[in-house]
């Protein structure tokens, strides 16, 4: 994840919170888990080791059911996924995609019930320990 010097120093970690309403099995958790974590490695090369989530398995989530002609259901997960902008669009459909793919297949979501939602930040935005800004030397 870190280059030598600042000038070519790359930083991918993004940070992605998971929520769910209704309870999962720890085996669903790790599915879902796996599963977003596949299409951040595929859709934006992120490096395999580079996993950092927040589950929050009993979130009292507030949505539209029908909201743009999408029949959600009672098992609608939010995705939120912070990280430092730069990403073509492009890779952002294919992100989505693949994450509903994933997750379709397992643990067997609906992908009407799937919500994503990138949050872009820059690289003053992050300490990853020791209170330090890291990406900013």
């Amino acid at each position: 994840m870190f280059c030598t010097s600042a000038r070519s120093y790359v930083f991918r970690m993004p940070l992605v919170r998971i929520s769910l309403g209704i309870p999962k099995s720890p085996e669903v958790i790790q599915a879902i888990s796996d599963g977003i974590h596949r299409a951040l490695v595929d859709a934006f090369g992120i490096p395999e080791d580079d996993r950092f989530q927040v589950v929050c398995p009993n979130e009292s989530l507030v949505y539209d059911r029908g909201y743009l002609g999408i029949e959600r259901s009672e098992d609608v997960i939010f995705v939120q996924v912070t990280l430092v902008r730069g990403r073509a669009v492009e890779k952002k459909r294919t992100f989505y995609r693949l994450v509903v793919e994933n997750l379709s297949r397992s643990p067997g979501l609906r992908k009407q019930d799937i919500v994503i939602s990138l949050v872009e930040n820059d690289r003053a935005d992050w300490s990853v320990g020791n209170g330090e800004a890291q990406l900013l030397i």
